[in-house]
């Protein structure tokens, strides 16, 4: 009985263990990163969306011990969507760095450091579309993202739906921090991913402008 305990426990523990270093971004898609591309002129047609409630930026990164969850709580953007068509429409979202959450208070403080976001030397990120594509059942999501002082053109498979005079777009997908410059690295034995996982949820509604 003493021995079958025992057994038990070792699989118990190496449940836990393989949960805990779990890869998140192992079974989603990886983003297209390419030297920056022209950023097209905005659409003067169409209707004028803002970033309305229920939009949010997440992400989640891992080391080999575990994973931890974040985002932004501040960030605004405009849809311009022209004709009910996304593919004739633009996106462009600018997020206050400064508003990095992590579910961990130390954690948060860290991520806001020079280790990785420097939020202090650069407080904006942006994106900028430059196409929207069509792709099976999605969208191919294109355009330039400035993160931690870099520019790099990146396409994602995003899902977008219009309804009536609003749309909403969604996306989950993995992109590598280094492409970024953001380098630290972590502890020998509690090595930090490079893949980080990104959850988009873009709320367009109508400008009162």
């Amino acid at each position: 009985m003493k021995r079958l305990n025992f057994l038990l426990m070792l699989c118990l523990v190496a449940v836990v263990a393989i949960v805990g270093c779990a890869d998140p971004t192992r079974d989603k898609p990886k983003a297209v990163v390419e030297d920056a591309a022209p950023v097209p002129e905005p659409p003067t047609v169409g209707v004028k969306l803002v970033l309305g409630e229920g939009s949010s930026i997440g992400f989640m990164g891992s080391k080999v011990t575990g994973s931890h969850e974040g985002g932004f709580h501040s960030f605004e953007g405009e849809i311009r969507l022209v004709d009910g068509d996304p593919t004739r429409s633009s996106v462009s979202v600018s997020i206050d760095t400064t508003s990095l959450w992590a579910d961990n208070e130390k954690l948060t403080g860290h991520l806001k450091s020079p280790d990785f976001f420097d939020v202090a030397t650069y407080p904006t990120a942006m994106f900028e579309s430059t196409e929207i594509n069509p792709d099976e059942d999605h969208y191919q999501m294109v355009g330039n993202l400035t993160l931690h002082g870099i520019t790099k053109k990146i396409s994602f498979p995003a899902h977008i739906t219009v309804e009536g005079d609003g749309t909403t777009a969604e996306a989950e997908f993995s992109i590598l921090r280094f492409e970024f410059d953001i380098k630290y690295e972590g502890k020998a034995d509690d090595l930090i991913r490079d893949a980080v996982l990104l959850k988009l949820k873009l709320v367009g509604v109508p400008s009162e402008s």
